[in-house]
């Protein structure tokens, strides 16, 4: 099976810049009850994940910052903790199905490494399920 047809292409996907601010990060995670959101670069290119551990740990470890100057920090300056793998469009359902065991989403890239969407974890379990349902049929 084709990996694209699981895709939410990027229009639809909420990501950040890497110049977008702490707060603008909280504030949008927080209305949109996110846990992780993608960092994509000016060029388009997938440049790694933000978690709330994230932005907690930045703000735990720099308590000058507070949430009061959150505005003042990119999310360029926030360490990531947790590496979120991209698959490329042309993989195998094979290397999907591995990534998503341990991430929320997979973030997905085109032949010259542009993020162009995610496929959310639930998609790839209702897919193995209806799959072994129609197998337990047989």
């Amino acid at each position: 099976m084709n990996i694209a047809f699981f895709l939410v292409p990027k229009d639809d996907v909420i990501y950040f810049s890497p110049h977008h601010t702490m707060r603008q990060a909280l504030e949008r995670m927080e209305f949109h009850r996110y846990s992780a959101v993608p960092l994509v670069d000016d060029h388009g290119k997938y440049v790694g994940t933000i978690t709330e551990g994230d932005l907690l740990w930045k703000l735990k470890h720099s308590p000058e910052i507070g949430f009061e100057n959150a505005h003042k920090v990119q999310l360029k300056d926030v360490p990531q903790h947790m590496m979120i793998h991209p698959v490329r469009i042309n993989q195998q359902m094979q290397d999907l199905i591995t990534l998503a065991t341990n991430q929320n989403f997979v973030p997905v890239l085109d032949d010259n490494e542009v993020f162009i969407g995610i496929i959310r974890r639930r998609e790839i379990i209702d897919y193995c399920f209806k799959l072994w349902q129609s197998e337990q049929k047989v």
